[in-house]
């Protein structure tokens, strides 16, 4: 398959497993002094929400705003994409979890914001209640008490519909390893939920998948939107909360289908016990007043 590639046909290229995918299996394929990211995608993907089409499309615009690594082949008829490897660090939780890192954060998503939009929408909002038919639909686990909840979902939908943002192009799944320390920026990678959404919802969803603290929230809301703002910072928060309590349905449902070798149950669990904090926690009435505020 890689020599259907003309970048990639070369009989002395280097072909290396690189860790850390769970929704993909990615290559590293050198080639003289290049060097690409070959991505192959199993057939679960229309479970999980993932549309290869929109993942390419999305993929082609955000590089072009030089956040994203460019784009060298989409092949879905092999489930591939080829994009160019970025040299750098990628980061971990830890280094998110560094106050300095807010303002280089904050500019990376600021470029990415502003590419050319997006083909498709996302909305958590959708997505949560469709993985929960499939999880249903499935017979996958659940996690005691799950629907409990429903209508504390329902009240963040809202008051967060009450003055919605404009939406932006938004990458909608920034893991901390999602990030490359390139030496002189952030770089954005990997696009499966890209999709036009709420700067807010990027950060809330930054915020809750790095365990930063709520002064780092702050920090971060504020170098995005260039002044302090308790009504942002409590929209980022929310979307956060929401996006924990979605996520958590993503791990159920991986944890029901797929072959890699991770442990999916314990990492939505993870993510549910602080959904639930956060919503018999005594801030959140407080936060849904401010959110309410725009």
């Amino acid at each position: 398959m890689l020599d259907l590639v003309p970048e990639l046909a070369d009989g002395k290229r280097r072909v290396t497993d690189l860790e850390g995918g769970l929704t993909n299996r990615n290559l590293k394929v050198e080639v003289g002094d290049r060097a690409y990211v070959v991505r192959q995608w199993s057939d679960e993907g229309a479970l999980l929400a993932i549309d290869r089409d929109n993942e390419h499309e999305n993929s082609v615009k955000a590089a072009a705003t030089g956040v994203a690594a460019p784009v060298t082949a989409y092949m879905p008829e092999h489930r591939t994409l080829v994009i160019e490897f970025i040299e750098g660090r990628t980061l971990s939780a830890e280094d998110l979890q560094e106050s300095e890192s807010m303002e280089r954060v904050a500019a990376a998503c600021r470029r990415l914001h502003g590419a050319k939009r997006f083909r498709d929408d996302f909305d958590m909002f959708e997505i949560q209640p469709g993985y929960l038919r499939i999880v249903g639909e499935r017979g996958f686990r659940l996690p005691d008490g799950y629907r409990e909840f429903e209508p504390q979902a329902a009240l963040i939908r809202d008051a967060l519909m009450e003055a919605p943002e404009p939406k932006v192009p938004c990458n909608n799944d920034l893991l901390a390893e999602n990030f490359i320390d390139d030496g002189e920026q952030l770089r954005l990678i990997d696009y499966e939920y890209s999709g036009n959404n709420e700067a807010s919802f990027e950060l809330g969803n930054i915020w809750s998948e790095s365990g930063l603290s709520l002064e780092q929230l702050e920090q971060l809301t504020t170098a995005y939107w260039g002044e302090p703002s308790e009504a942002k910072a409590a929209r980022a928060r929310l979307w956060g909360l929401m996006s924990k309590y979605g996520w958590t349905l993503w791990a159920s449902i991986q944890d029901g289908v797929s072959t890699i070798d991770f442990d999916f149950w314990s990492w939505g669990m993870e993510k549910y016990e602080r959904a639930v904090a956060e919503f018999e926690g005594p801030d959140f009435e407080r936060l849904l007043d401010r959110a309410r505020r725009g």
